[in-house]
């Protein structure tokens, strides 16, 4: 059967994407549909939320990392035994790097490059028909992306409602209904971004309450009669662009510390033939001595960093590991593979002491952004001079960067050099980077 799609977008952050893509899955589940999610752009939180309901990897899709293939590939295994693929939009639906469309990271890039239809959600709070404009303008500025229709978020009343729907029925646009305004419907949120999925305390319960809310205020028949068809390419399994597996058996440490690993490497990674085994170094359990590779993910170790002090025979099994196989940590991971870690209220925890350097999350300095990074040595990422695309999201500091190799250099999505990064010693190795795929020796283009 082929899949339909839809894309989630909004003018900004901060419009009520996260809310109505969950609300539609759940409702969509709710009706028997095998329902899938993409996230449009670098991002892990928004993803488990979607998995906590499809029961499928959360994927990502990014036109400035990916090459075509990638995307396509990415794409492929999210439609698989799908039946509605809702493509959750990140920033607002033309935000992006300044570059040309088709290779800006842009959400606006994936829905022309797939031909999916965008679901515009527009945040009502102190406006009212000022969101006809705002919508036809969108709708009007690319002929390469079809606005198909718009959702009122935010809304305080039915004379609220409808001043926006007629002002956006006026621009030429139907609306697809109009969340009303509510308390108790909002995420947490932590370092930009929501509190993750595993430590939402009543998340079934929530997402039920959504479920209801998309059926009480959506025109899910209309939602779904404006999804587009995608047609599913041949699985090339190896696609340009594809980080290989680090090793046959990866030890992967997957707790509320560590759990920042992108739902395309795993899925990939295993699709090439290796096995991945989780630890949990919150639960002090070491990696796996059986395995090949150790990756530490992205995660929010500063929170846990007393805990993770205490974590000896973690520690103990990690250093025993690393003499002899390689040992990889991103962000979070990173952190822990230093000296020690500062936590917010200035109190410093030993850790790995497997790098050299000692990073600060009292003083914070928020790093965001695309990065390409250049490997300055041979490692378990890939050889010298291989070039790697993802990016940096984090407020840590490095108080002292050590004396270790360097790992990469980094530039920024529109080539600004940014120096050196990471630390590379012996078999471990680790920076604030997080990788998505591998650069192409051509250029890429989408």
């Amino acid at each position: 059967m082929t899949t339909r799609a839809i894309m989630v977008a909004a003018p900004r952050s901060g419009g009520g994407k996260t809310t109505l893509t969950l609300a539609l899955l759940a409702a969509l589940e709710r009706r028997g549909l095998r329902v899938g999610a993409v996230k449009t752009g670098p991002d892990y939180i928004d993803p488990a939320f979607h998995a906590a309901i499809t029961g499928r990897p959360g994927l990502n899709l990014d036109s400035w990392c990916m090459s075509p293939d990638l995307l396509h590939e990415v794409m492929q295994a999210a439609c698989q035994d799908v039946d509605v693929l809702v493509v959750e939009s990140a920033m607002g639906l033309f935000d992006g790097l300044s570059l040309p469309d088709g290779q800006r990271g842009a959400p606006s890039d994936i829905a022309a490059f797939f031909g999916i239809p965008v679901l515009f959600v527009l945040d009502m709070s102190g406006q009212g028909q000022s969101v006809g404009p705002i919508a036809k303008g969108f709708a009007q500025w690319s002929p390469h992306v079809q606005v198909n229709g718009v959702v009122l978020n935010r809304v305080a009343s039915a004379r609220h409602e409808r001043l926006g729907r007629e002002a956006v029925q006026a621009a030429g646009l139907p609306v697809y209904g109009a969340l009303m305004r509510q308390s108790g419907q909002t995420l947490p949120e932590r370092h930009l971004g929501l509190v993750q999925a595993r430590e939402h305390g009543n998340l079934a319960g929530w997402l039920a309450d959504l479920a209801d809310k998309a059926e009480r205020e959506l025109d899910l028949d209309g939602i779904l009669a404006a999804a587009a068809p995608l047609h599913s390419g041949r699985e090339m399994y190896n696609p340009a662009g594809l980080l290989p597996p680090p090793g046959q058996r990866i030890a992967v440490a997957d707790d509320a510390a560590f759990s920042f690993l992108y739902g395309h490497l795993a899925l990939f990674w295993r699709r090439a033939g290796a096995e991945l085994v989780p630890f949990s170094p919150l639960a002090d359990d070491p990696p796996d001595p059986s395995c090949t590779a150790c990756w530490l993910p992205g995660g929010y170790p500063e929170l846990h960093a007393g805990q993770l002090a205490q974590a000896t025979k973690f520690y103990a099994g990690l250093r025993a590991f690393a003499q002899t196989r390689p040992v990889h940590g991103e962000c979070g991971g990173f952190m822990v593979l230093g000296q020690g870690l500062e936590d917010a209220q200035g109190v410093r925890h030993g850790m790995a002491g497997l790098l050299g350097h000692t990073t600060s999350f009292a003083k914070r300095k928020l790093n965001l952004g695309y990065r390409e990074a250049t490997l300055v040595n041979d490692g378990v990422l890939g050889a010298r001079g291989a070039r790697l695309r993802g990016h940096e999201f984090h407020y840590a500091t490095v108080l002292d960067g050590g004396a270790d190799a360097p790992l990469a250099s980094l530039r920024s999505g529109i080539g600004e050099e940014l120096g050196m990064c990471g630390g590379q010693r012996g078999f471990v190795s680790g920076s604030f980077f997080h990788v998505l795929a591998t650069v192409a020796e051509q250029a890429q283009e989408v």
